[in-house]
């Protein structure tokens, strides 16, 4: 199995973009319309709600519309207001030990994965994961705020902006963990998910988002796909959710873990993922540091590290394999 990784550096949504748009727009219009169009909100109320919640990127979302000719449907897309569910697996942990860090895998379907890496500065310079065209699974901006999210676990679903997108809207308008937090409890999410937080000055914290709940902060370091209790047990026995969360728990606490060590479990069982059929295989870990301002890849064949100052636009065609005996050297 193999997936394929494209690092493209791009300060505002121009041609490199609108390709990897129109290539992938088949794939995303079938998950947006596979519940049926009516269904997804109307483009007026999404554009509507786009403007409400998140003002300050409301011009960009208009540039991206109108680069890819967007009629109704994509502009409702792109609005990200009321998805389909979106659900995926992942492990994530705030790192302080030797500086401010964050380390997360992401587990999800290979089939589902856009595999871009993008560095723009539409508001602010930021270098992240894409997904959904233009929100982010997990990245950093320049000021040395990192964020990343992993599902909650939960079925419910209600009226809110998809997790890719607010993740987005964080580091293209935040300096700060403090700064984030304030829009996690104000933009309203349309599923469960634990978004973890860290910053230059190595402050961090998990935020549980729920549709149907106020918004928690919590101190915990580690994020994998529960909140405080088990609430689809039959989810959580696929994903192991519990197995990782007291894992990585443990070696949080464990004084002899190092940034590098930790980089090292993640690319091992229990947090590396082989369940590729199920969508619960491991796509890519990645390590972010908040003082570097860089974001680091690795596979079990390869890995590079990607930096404001010194980003080179490549693609890689990378092998997924079950086979994680064989120890990447850090």
């Amino acid at each position: 199995m193999f997936i394929i990784v494209r690092s493209i550096s791009e300060s505002k949504p121009g041609e490199k973009w609108k390709r990897r748009f129109q290539k992938n727009w088949p794939f995303y219009k079938q998950w947006f319309l596979s519940e049926g169009s009516e269904e997804r909100p109307g483009y007026s109320s999404s554009a509507e709600s786009f403007e409400k919640y998140m003002p300050e990127l409301f011009p960009v979302y208009q540039d991206l519309c109108e680069l890819v000719v967007g009629g109704d449907l994509e502009s409702r897309f792109l609005s990200q207001w009321c998805p389909p569910p979106y659900m995926s697996g992942c492990s994530q942990l705030a790192w302080v030990k030797d500086g401010p860090a964050l380390i997360r895998n992401y587990d999800y379907g290979i089939e589902l994965f856009e595999g871009m890496i993008l560095k723009s500065e539409w508001l602010k310079p930021v270098i992240g994961t894409s997904d959904s065209s233009w929100g982010l699974l997990d990245g950093i901006n320049a000021d040395g705020l990192i964020a990343s999210l992993t599902f909650g676990g939960r079925k419910v679903t209600g009226t809110g902006v998809g997790i890719p997108l607010i993740l987005r809207y964080i580091l293209e308008t935040c300096g700060n963990v403090h700064d984030a937090i304030e829009v996690l409890i104000r933009i309203p999410v349309h599923m469960s998910y634990n978004v973890t937080l860290i910053d230059k000055n190595s402050e961090f914290f998990t935020v549980y988002l729920s549709p149907d709940r106020p918004t928690e902060i919590t101190h915990w370091a580690a994020g994998t796909n529960h909140q405080h209790d088990i609430e689809w047990p039959d989810y959580a026995v696929v994903s192991k959710t519990l197995e990782r969360k007291q894992f990585l728990d443990q070696c949080w606490l464990n004084p002899d873990e190092t940034r590098q060590s930790m980089v090292q479990k993640f690319l091992e069982p229990p947090l590396f993922n082989t369940n590729y059929r199920k969508r619960f295989g491991t796509l890519y870990t990645a390590l972010y540091d908040a003082s570097a301002l860089n974001m680091n890849l690795y596979w079990h064949s390869l890995s590079y590290t990607q930096s404001f100052d010194n980003f080179t636009e490549r693609k890689d065609m990378i092998q997924i394999s079950s086979n994680v005996g064989n120890k990447l050297t850090l």
